[in-house]
């Protein structure tokens, strides 16, 4: 792989975690030239770690109204070379999507060539970018997700089974056991490798979705243009606290979460359900979906002030709303 790769790591509130996911970067036996780190506001005293270890020589300033950008050096631990740190401070949490949009926007405009967009929970094999070099030819690349109990997730891919709906869903397992690289519709940003000549044709990432279906959504834009390559030789171990093989962003309890996870799925289908048919029909199911899951929540004791958060999420929708403080 010729050119040069900046990562891109998106940290909130997961000091330790950000740092075995540097230190793991640090060690890829193809090298990376860059490494851009967004800070979203942390609280947990991320700066003053990254101090503490070496990474940066100053911390921001306690107070400013725009994202703070410093530029560190730091070393390959493979052969010592240079890497260019790029610590971005935000000044207020923007979201994973707030934050890949700003990270792949910044290092783009530094002139990088190649960039590996990944959450700070994600450790990459010492291999992994070299893996990805024999398959890099245009194409944007995903790596193989593997969980703390060294199962694969299923959720490293995603492929579209029916285009009227976009109907989505994860690899079935027939799928990973089959060749080594495989062609998907839509990946995670967990080890996701994408060229420059392709953000030049799509652009950024989503900003306004906050969390959720912002790498879908990406994708989605990128399979215009280009394939998306599953290349299983690459590995990425995603150390969530709940190793589940399917991915769901419904699980969580929160009412905020689901606000979000429904109102940029059903943004999504808006944007590239290609017949207005098709995307009335399923708004309707989606509509039907939500009342199924007002009621489970109600019936859980969450207040109705929370719940009709997804009444709101529907709404804001149709209208594309990104404005609604929650």
């Amino acid at each position: 792989m010729k050119g040069k790769v900046c990562a891109v790591v998106v940290t909130y509130n997961r000091k330790n975690l950000l740092l075995e996911c540097l230190e793991a970067l640090r060690k890829q036996t193809r090298p990376l030239q860059g490494i851009y780190l967004v800070d979203n506001a942390s609280t947990d005293g991320t700066p003053e770690l990254l101090l503490e270890r070496g990474y940066i020589t100053e911390t921001p300033p306690h107070n400013f109204n725009a994202p703070w950008e410093k530029e560190f050096l730091i070393q390959n631990l493979t052969d010592g070379a240079p890497i260019r740190l790029h610590y971005v401070r935000m000044n207020k949490n923007t979201g994973g999507a707030g934050g890949f949009y700003e990270g792949l926007k910044r290092s783009f405009e530094k002139g990088y060539d190649w960039f590996w967009l990944m959450d700070d929970d994600s450790e990459p094999t010492v291999n992994a970018l070299e893996k990805f070099e024999a398959y890099f030819d245009g194409k944007a690349l995903a790596s193989l997700v593997k969980l703390s109990d060294g199962t694969i997730s299923l959720g490293s891919g995603f492929r579209i089974r029916n285009k009227t709906f976009l109907i989505i869903t994860p690899l079935r397992e027939t799928e990973l056991n089959s060749e080594n690289i495989l062609p998907i519709d839509v990946a995670p940003f967990l080890g996701f490798l994408v060229s420059r000549e392709i953000v030049e044709k799509i652009g950024f990432p989503e900003k306004n979705f906050y969390i959720y279906y912002d790498d879908g959504e990406y994708c989605l834009r990128i399979r215009k243009v280009t394939e998306i390559i599953l290349v299983k030789e690459a590995v990425l171990l995603h150390k969530v606290k709940k190793p589940e093989r399917n991915v769901n962003p419904y699980g969580s309890q929160k009412l905020w979460r689901h606000y979000f996870a429904e109102r940029n799925k059903a943004i999504v289908r808006k944007r590239y359900i290609s017949s207005k048919i098709a995307f009335l029909i399923w708004l309707v199911a989606h509509f039907i979906s939500l009342n199924m899951k007002v009621l489970k929540f109600l019936k859980a004791r969450h207040s109705w002030n929370e719940t009709k958060l997804l009444y709101y999420s529907f709404v804001d929708a149709i209208r594309e709303n990104y404005n609604r403080k929650i």
